[in-house]
């Protein structure tokens, strides 16, 4: 999974949104709104543009910032991922 580009996120009081900006998502027309261990996890998947992330490479982010079980955090990571897609701001 790699997130597509043109996406910024915004923190707009206690939630975080996620708009797209720029030629590439001028078709995009939706605001997605993110709790905070999401906005967590776009954030470290920016951070690694260009890598192919894996629900693993996720599930290692939220056990080394939250404290969760490992089965948990595996969930959690592939749900949010199986989002991302459907949604279409990630590929």
């Amino acid at each position: 999974m790699k997130t597509k580009k043109g996406f910024k996120l915004r923190q707009l009081g206690d939630e975080w949104i996620l708009i797209g900006e720029g030629i590439e998502q001028i078709n995009f027309n939706k605001m997605i709104t993110m709790n905070e261990t999401a906005a967590f996890l776009w954030t470290k998947a920016i951070e690694h543009k260009g890598k192919d992330l894996t629900a693993d490479d996720l599930a290692q982010w939220l056990l080394d910032e939250y404290e969760v079980t490992p089965e948990q955090a595996k969930t959690d990571a592939q749900l949010t991922i199986d989002n991302w897609l459907e949604i279409g701001i990630a590929e």
